[in-house]
Formats: C-alpha cells, structure tokens, sequence
C-alpha cells in the first residue's frame, strides 16, 4: 500500500486564485446550491411549545409552597429559575395550551415579583429578574385580578440600582434590556432608562464588541474568551432594538449586533451546534440562545432579504433540532434537558461551570425558547444554512483563538490557543481541532469538542515525545500556539493549515497540519518543521481523540490503520483512517470531556509525515476499509471510493466544481462542462446527472454542446440530457 499512497509534491498555482488577500481573517464565498441533496426542516411551531411545556411540567414538580422552584440538587431556589418558569408558563397560556399550569405560574409571579420589590433575589441574580417578569407582566394581566396586577407592577418599580449587581459584562446587558423594557411598561423613567443605556453602551459595552468582520461579544470571563456567552450578551443587544430602543447610539447598537449574528451564521454547526470553546462551553441552552436570535434576525430580514430570512429560518430550527438529542424522556427527569451534553448523572456535574445548576439551565432553555417561539410568527421560506452550503474558511479575533473551514457541509473547528489557568470550574479550551461536524450526521462522534483537564487534555493535533514522556499538543496551553493559513476556498473545497510553534521564551519541534476538506470528509498531512536536530525529537505522531462513553457507552472497532467509533443501533460513524501502510497506533488513558469521555489513540508513522482521513460516514456510504483501499494520492491531489480532488476541482457522487475551466465530474476521462474563462463553479449532480448550475461570475457554459449563459451566483436550473455526451 504504501506505494500507493506516497504523496507527490501539491503545488497547484490556481490555488491562491479564490483566496483572500494575505493577513484577511474571513474567506467566504457567495454560492447558494448545497453539496448534498437539501430538504427544508419544517419544524411546526407547536414543536417549541412541546419542549417549553416539558420543561415546565417537569418543573413544577419541584414547587414550593410559595412558588419558588427549587433546584433538584440544591434543594434550594436557585438564580432565576423561578421567573423564568413564569415567563414559559405565561407563553403556553397565551398559546392555548397548559391552562392546568396557570395557577403555578401565578404563585411563581408572585414569589418572584416580592423577591425583587424586596431585595430578596436568590443568588443576587437582579439582572435576570427584570427583563423576564416586565414581559410576563402582560401575559399575566388577562387572568388576575387588577389589584394583584398592580401590586406586581408596584414591586416592579424597584429602582435599578438596588435592584442588581452591577456586574458589566453580559449581566449588564440583561439590565439595558429589562431597563428598555421597563420604560415602555410605564415601570420606570424612559429618559433615566435612555441614559443609563447610553451610558452602559458608550462606557463599556462597546468596546466589548470585536470590529468587522466579526462584529462578536467579548464577554471576557475567559482566556480564550467564550464563544457560548458571546451568544448571550449579543442575544441582550439584539433583543434591545428589536424592541424598538430609539436611544442616540441605537443604530450603531444595530448595526453592530446584527452583523454579529449575521456572522454566527458560520460558527454553527451543521447539526446546529453553537461553537465550542470558552466558559459554558457546551451547556446546553446555549444552542437555544442561538435560535432566538436566528428567529429574531429571520423577521427582521424578511422583506429586505429573503434568501438571509430564510436561512436564518432554517438555522433557528437547526437550533432546536439539535437540542432534541438532550431531552429526557427517563422519570422523574421527563420533559428536562441534560445542562451539558452527555448523558452522565447530573449530579457528576460533566463539564458544568461553577453556576451550572439543573434548574437555572433548564430554565434559560425554556426562558429563551419561550422568546424563540414568540418571535417565529409569520411564514418564512426555509433556504440552507451556510453551514449546510459551505465555501469559507476564517479566524476569529485573537482573544477567542478559533478557526473554522467548512467545504459542503463538513466543517472543522481548531483552537490556536489553549487554556492556562482555570475558569469557573474548568479549562474550557484546548489547543488543536476540537470539532469535526458534517451535515445529517451525528456531530456527537465528530468529536463535538476536545478536553482540558489537570491531568492532560485531547484534540486532533500532533504529539511528540520528551523527557521520557509523550505530549500532545492539547497539554501543552502554555507552551504551544498555533498559526492559521488559507490557501483555497471553494464550496466543495477548503484548503487550509496549522502550524504548531512553541510560544516565544519556549523551545521544542514545530509542526504543519495542512487540511484539505471535501464534503466526504477531511485529509490531513502533519509533518515535522522544526530546525531543531531530529535526534533532539525522534518520535512524533498525531493523536486522533475517540469518542467512547458520553454516559452510556458507544460502540468501538478497531482495524488496520483504522478507529471506528458509532452509537449503538445508529447509522452515523466516525472513522479515522491511517493512509500509512504500517502505522503504530496506541491507545492511552481516556480523558474526560463536556462530550463523554475521549481516547487519545497515539498514531506515529514510520516515513516523515503523518496521513489521516477523518471520514464521518453516512448510511449507504462505502465502509471505511474500502476507503482506505481505494485512496490514492495523486500529484495535486486525491482519489477514493468516495471522489477525487485534483488542484482546485472536486468531483463526488453529489456535485462537482471548484476553481478552473473545464471539469470531467463522470470520470471517463472526456470532459463533461467548460467555461468561457476559468471561474468558480458548482454542478448539483443525481445519479451522475448534472441538475443545477452556479457560477460566481457571468460566463458561458457548454455541457457537451448545450450552450448556456450564466450569472454571478444566480443557479440554473439544467435540462435533462444537458450533461450527455452527444
């Protein structure tokens, strides 16, 4: 085999003719067809409903006498559990539904609105008290009387600065929402809630927000900073001009957020994951975080844009199908959401923040989703989400350290910097790639995320060994970064690298990881940089994490030069693939991640670079072992079962295209589409017909003699025949 598989030298010059100019963060292409067949999710809204009344029903079990819900674990109130549950209880009777639940709703109205008119809120949580009981004001007024009314909206009045904390990061923008909210229930002062909007924006939640082209919140409670409380104090200053805030900076709060949301759009993933990475990594309410501000955007974009409404459409719903996966139907837990996600008894606590508790984050996920379905109304036409379409590669600002590459439909996400110190309760962010996600297939077995423990850590990236020992480079925070690059970028093709360095005053072998994804899955080649004397580091290998109990325990086989790991009874399996003919694979101590519990199996090769194919297979694909059988490196690519890469052009069993001039996507050799001059393209093919067309300039087309003449990113649709050869 390994004759088969030596690697020739890749130096295409098109590479570079679709990427960005050096030192560009962002690299994303305008193509609208997706790589894989697309179908819309069709999510009824009464769906949210079903998962905001579980929530409840399961909550209420665990009300007091006074109204206040109290934490299964605690045995106590916790945060704002309790008028979160009034807000989702008041949404479902203003839905028609649960009327049963109404009186519950009431006493936690009540408990609430005296614990804030008093002073008396659990945890000193004030922030999150005001936005939640303002709205459910109104939807509590039909069903109470007038007095009990006005007594909540008396406690309501409380002046804000003895109301809240005063914390300010995201808490503070929670306090400009509710403040906002305040004014236009007739709660508070509207030119004293302006000013202090104003105030808090111009003084310190401004700088907060990254510039263009990221437009993301700086929440600052780690180092890398988090991108699952980005969501929340973004989701804060959306929600503000969506409520109509008219105060002298809201255009640039609008601007700015919306943009941020709109950027989002590339950081989830394609199961609807929000991205990994930072304090309240992987929690799971976080993804509904990203659906209300999905919905939100969807309806604000409807009559300007629909093809944007009805991604961000499709996206909320991805949103929400994702957190189906963490329901539980087991009692007496039916209705609630694991708060991190695996499936280990809560009471380990597996990945959780000091604050993580079970009843505050199954109330934000009912709270926010309660917010989603509010702002779902109104019928929106589903498009793919750029998740689902691909074509971009980006970096994210230095104090978040990610980066993301995603060609149709499979994405990956690595971290450049690792975790030094702990943070409420964890090192949330190893150094390497954490995420390996592809569209209809379970992102879970990706991994969804690596690990960063006291006793190591895991992700894909290289190891080596030292002083009697190997590391891997997800142990190494304080020692290693890595530096990201981009070659070519293209829907059904990213080309991209990570070099690995040791940190200046730090001394230790270098490394490249060039990355080459298709929509089938991802090629990587790691090799050895260093000047240092190869005695110096004579072994060094690349560690591939594996995915083996996420509390109940998965199913892992094991073959020449490969590591499958699938749920029990499902179709979706990961598999890694050795392209070496004699690679020596050790498997080590598994560590435990927010995920489950991930093997670093130790891969070292006996030539001068390391070859895998991460292959995330579907239902009706080729096995792992016919690909590894079939793959073939070529002089400016590859080849496989399941396509063929050559330069800039791909051709799979689904679509073709690329960058170039012509493109034979049967694969007879005779060339079965050309262009008036070379362009980017994109053929949607079914059974090896092509069906649609797209191009990212005017050009003329010729299928075999079919003359066509295209737009700039407008598809076409394609006769039949028009591919035949006459």
């Amino acid at each position: 085999m390994r004759k088969l598989l030596v690697s020739a030298a890749v130096a295409i010059a098109a590479w570079w003719a679709l990427a960005a100019p050096a030192g560009d963060s962002v690299h994303v292409t305008g193509y609208h067809l997706t790589a894989h067949p697309w179908k819309p999710l069709n999510i009824a809204r009464d769906r949210y409903l079903d998962a905001i009344e579980g929530v409840c029903r399961f909550s209420v079990r665990h009300q007091d006498a006074s109204g206040a819900i109290i934490d299964p674990f605690l045995h106590r109130e916790h945060q704002y559990a309790t008028p979160y549950f009034a807000y989702a209880v008041g949404v479902l009777v203003e839905a028609g539904r649960a009327h049963d639940l109404l009186a519950s709703g009431i006493r936690a109205m009540e408990h609430a609105t005296s614990c804030f008119g008093s002073g008396a809120v659990p945890d000193n949580h004030g922030e999150f008290f005001i936005p939640s009981l303002t709205e459910a004001l109104d939807l509590y007024a039909p069903h109470i009387p007038q007095e009990t009314l006005d007594l909540w909206r008396e406690r309501m009045k409380r002046p804000r600065a003895k109301a809240i904390r005063g914390s300010v990061n995201n808490w503070e923008t929670y306090a400009m929402k509710g403040e906002w909210l305040r004014s236009l229930a007739g709660l508070a002062n509207r030119q004293e809630a302006v000013a202090f909007i104003e105030n808090a924006w111009q003084a310190r939640q401004r700088q907060r927000i990254a510039g263009p082209p990221w437009s993301l919140y700086h929440d600052r409670s780690s180092d890398p900073d988090t991108l699952s409380v980005e969501a929340v104090g973004r989701g804060n200053l959306l929600a503000l001009v969506n409520l109509g805030y008219d105060g002298p900076s809201a255009g640039e709060i609008r601007t700015a957020v919306e943009s941020g949301t709109r950027f989002t759009l590339l950081l989830q993933d394609p199961s609807g994951q929000v991205p990994a990475n930072g304090r309240t990594d992987d929690h799971v309410w976080v993804d509904v975080g990203y659906q209300l501000a999905f919905e939100v955007m969807a309806r604000r974009a409807a009559k300007s844009d629909p093809w944007l409404a009805g991604q961000f459409r499709h996206a909320a719903m991805q949103s929400f199908q994702s957190i189906a996966r963490w329901r539980r139907a087991d009692e007496p837990w039916e209705g609630s959401y694991f708060v991190t996600k695996n499936r280990f008894d809560p009471a380990l606590r597996v990945g959780y923040q000091t604050a993580s508790q079970y009843s505050n984050y199954n109330g934000s996920l009912m709270f926010h989703l309660a917010e989603a379905y509010r702002a779902s109304a109104g019928e929106i036409e589903e498009h793919p989400s750029p998740a689902e379409i691909g074509g971009y590669a980006l970096a994210t600002d230095q104090e978040f350290s990610s980066v993301f590459g995603n060609a149709g439909g499979m994405q990956i996400q690595a971290n450049l910097r690792g975790q030094v110190l702990p943070s409420d309760g964890n090192r949330w962010t190893p150094l390497g790639v954490v995420r390996f996600a592809r569209t209809g297939w379970d992102t879970r077995l990706g991994p969804s995320d690596g690990a960063l423990t006291d006793t190591g850590g895991v992700s894909f990236a290289p190891t080596f060994f030292q002083d009697g020992k190997w590391l891997r480079m997800a142990d190494l925070s304080g020692e290693y970064e890595g530096a990201w690059s981009v070659a070519f970028v293209h829907p059904l093709l990213v080309r991209c690298a990570i070099e690995y360095h040791p940190v200046r005053g730090r001394s230790g072998p270098s490394f490249r990881n060039d990355l080459v994804i298709t929509p089938d899955g991802v090629y990587s080649e790691t090799r050895r940089t260093t000047s240092d004397s190869p005695h110096q580091f004579p072994d060094w290998g690349v560690t591939w994490p594996i995915l083996e109990n996420d509390g109940n325990r998965l199913v892992l086989s094991a073959s020449d030069g490969i590591r499958s790991v699938q749920f029990p009874g499902a179709a979706g399996q990961q598999n890694f693939i050795s392209l070496e003919e004699s690679p020596v694979m050790t498997g080590e101590q598994a560590l435990r991640s927010s995920y489950g519990d991930l093997v670093p199996v130790r891969v070292v090769s006996p030539g001068d670079r390391s070859r895998t194919f991460v292959y995330p297979r579907t239902a009706g694909q080729p096995d792992a072992a016919t690909v590894r059988r079939s793959f073939r490196l070529t002089k400016d690519g590859f080849s496989s079962a399941l396509g063929k890469v050559s330069g800039t052009i791909y051709a799979g069993p689904y679509a073709a295209g690329g960058f170039g001039r012509e493109v034979d996507f049967t694969g007879d050799g005779v060339v079965d589409a050309s262009f008036s001059e070379p362009c980017g393209f994109l053929i949607q093919l079914r059974e090896g017909q092509p069906t649609f067309i797209e191009t990212d300039r005017a050009v003329q087309a010729n299928f075999s003699g079919h003359r066509l003449t295209l737009m700039a990113h407008v598809p076409l649709k394609l006769e039949p025949g028009a591919g035949k050869h006459p």
